[in-house]
């Protein structure tokens, strides 16, 4: 892959997002915070791969990887008006899709369009594909770390916003109602990633952003974690319970050993 395929894939990504303009502020506001998204999530790509050491095409691969990973959420939200996939369609599956279809790989190399497309259907995937490929399982390793990375960014701030302002499709559409559940939090302590299944109130998914910290695969990313302190910028928006500050100092551990 070379810097002329990722300066075309930038200009057609910003194509394809402006194709996608719609007529209410709120919900332009959600499709305005995925485009930002990508951009971070392109940010945190290169980081994550300069430092563990990929060569400059790898570097370069990682990046596009971040830019085309949620191709897929644009014609989600258009069609749905909602970012969950389990009541509208895999975002992950539907951007490989628009890739495909849109022929926007077709510049590079086969075993190229093969990870960029690979690592886009399954960066959302509840745990990491068992294929028997160890290039495509590290760009896909990579695409899901960039991606908690800034998912934990925009999750502190829309709760550090004033409600009247936060994108609506954040939090879900779950209750904000003041408890969580205990099978939710009990997980934690199990070093068990939460499924969005098991989700009934905001608060769970806050825990459920906690867990993520158990699916994370290079020590950049870790360290990323602790240079903007995600652990204790979410938690601090929980119930102040004895059982929240035990699964806190329960993370905190794992971090360290990290």
């Amino acid at each position: 892959m070379t810097a002329d395929d990722l300066t075309r894939f930038r200009q057609w990504f910003s194509g394809y997002v402006h194709s996608f303009r719609l007529p209410d502020p709120g919900d332009q506001e959600n499709i305005a915070l995925k485009e930002e998204h990508t951009r971070r999530v392109c940010e945190n790509s290169v980081r994550v791969a300069e430092a563990e050491g990929l060569d400059r095409s790898g570097v370069l691969l990682a990046e596009a990887i971040g830019l085309f990973h949620d191709v897929g959420r644009f014609p989600q939200y258009a069609e749905y008006r909602t970012f969950r996939d389990g009541v509208s369609v895999n975002h992950g599956e539907l951007g490989a899709k628009v890739l495909r279809e849109e022929g926007v790989l077709h510049t590079l190399p086969g075993r190229e369009q093969e990870i960029v497309a690979t690592a886009v259907r399954f960066h959302n995937a509840f745990r990491v594909p068992d294929l028997e490929d160890p290039e495509r399982v590290l760009f896909i390793r990579l695409i899901r770390d960039a991606d908690k990375l800034d998912i934990w960014r925009v999750f502190f701030e829309y709760y550090e916003e004033d409600a009247a302002v936060r994108p609506s499709a954040v939090g879900l559409g779950l209750p904000d109602s003041p408890g969580y559940s205990p099978e939710v939090l009990a997980r934690l302590f199990d070093f068990e990633l939460i499924p969005l299944s098991m989700l009934r109130t905001l608060n769970d998914f806050k825990l459920a952003k906690l867990s993520w910290m158990y699916d994370l695969n290079f020590t950049t990313s870790f360290r990323m974690v602790r240079e903007n302190g995600y652990i204790d910028r979410i938690a601090k928006t929980l119930p102040r319970t004895e059982e929240i500050e035990r699964a806190v100092a329960f993370l905190h551990t794992y971090l360290d050993k990290k």
